[in-house]
């Protein structure tokens, strides 16, 4: 093919869930209210953390920043998924670069929330020294660092690729192999380097966070009582919950072969890690955290009392 037929598109028409209209407004009414959900949930939470002071912690600093990357990642992804149930056209390299940065950043912010946890209950009296507030405040800046610098290189390399012919994207969002499938290049290269850095990433902090488990479990299991072992091993439960639910996904989508994506059945998998699981976060942290339940019914009762 010749130089003259390449192109680097900017705009994609995504085929997105259906071609049906009907159906088309009725999951853009259910994909607001989950969005609406979402900011309202993860906003909540937090100001309700730079609210209460007894949230003053770094478990729950880390979890004020899980909450911000949630409602970045489901924005750069759901308002324009709730265009596109309207209108097919987008821009695709702002959503790309935005996506990548906070996916990455949030499986690296879930690892510290891990050493978090595990500091805290197998070495509680060296716990103020392992998670001060600079080793905090280092752990989250290196994390939005490493997830800048991946989404810049997945970005930079995807979009030096010609693309010739069809710009329909077999998906509802600018994401790689997708779009790795329309280019009129080898892709080899963008391939391996995609599974290099997103496998880095995942089963790097998969390890820190498994091992961290590992560490938890003996110890839980070395405390006597069993309500100490039950009520040590609560302050761990919504954590791991929200890390088996967002780590299967991803792990499912970014670290197979290309030979084997799915179309259908990749937009269901990343429906759920962009859209649905940013809802359910405030949900698994607040209804199975006690600091929260009570933190939010001091906030009601001093809400009573002002009034």
């Amino acid at each position: 093919m010749s130089e003259k037929n390449y192109s680097t598109p900017t705009e994609f028409i995504f085929v997105g869930f259906t071609d049906s209209l009907p159906l088309r407004i009725t999951l853009f009414f259910i994909f607001l209210i989950i969005y609406s959900l979402t900011v309202v949930g993860n906003t909540g939470l937090i100001i309700l953390i730079n609210t209460v002071s007894s949230l003053q912690t770094p478990m729950y600093y880390f979890l004020g920043n899980l909450s911000f990357l949630d409602v970045s990642y489901s924005t750069a992804i759901t308002p324009k998924m709730l265009v596109n149930f309207l209108a097919s056209r987008k821009s695709c390299v702002v959503q790309m670069l935005f996506f990548a940065c906070f996916a990455d950043t949030e499986c690296l912010l879930l690892a510290a929330m891990a050493y978090d946890r595990y500091a805290a209950i197998c070495s509680p009296l060296l716990y103020s020294t392992l998670v001060s507030r600079r080793v905090c405040l280092g752990l989250i800046v290196l994390a939005y660092f490493c997830g800048s610098v991946t989404s810049l290189v997945h970005v930079s390399l995807t979009f030096r690729l010609p693309f010739c012919g069809s710009n329909v994207v077999n998906h509802f969002f600018c994401d790689i192999p997708p779009l790795l499938a329309l280019a009129c290049a080898d892709t080899h290269i963008n391939e391996l380097l995609l599974f290099a850095l997103c496998g880095t990433i995942q089963i790097s902090t998969f390890l820190v966070i498994f091992v961290s488990y590992f560490r938890i479990f003996l110890t839980v299991l070395s405390i006597k009582s069993s309500g100490g072992r039950s009520k040590t091993f609560s302050t761990c439960a919504s954590h791991l919950t929200a890390v088996t639910l967002f780590y299967g996904t991803l792990l499912f989508t970014y670290l197979r072969p290309t030979t084997s994506y799915g179309p259908d059945s990749d937009k269901v998998v990343a429906v759920f890690y962009t859209v649905v699981f940013p809802m359910f976060n405030p949900m698994i942290y607040s209804f199975r955290n006690k600091d929260v339940k009570n933190a939010l019914k001091k906030l009601y009762e001093r809400k009573w009392i002002f009034k």
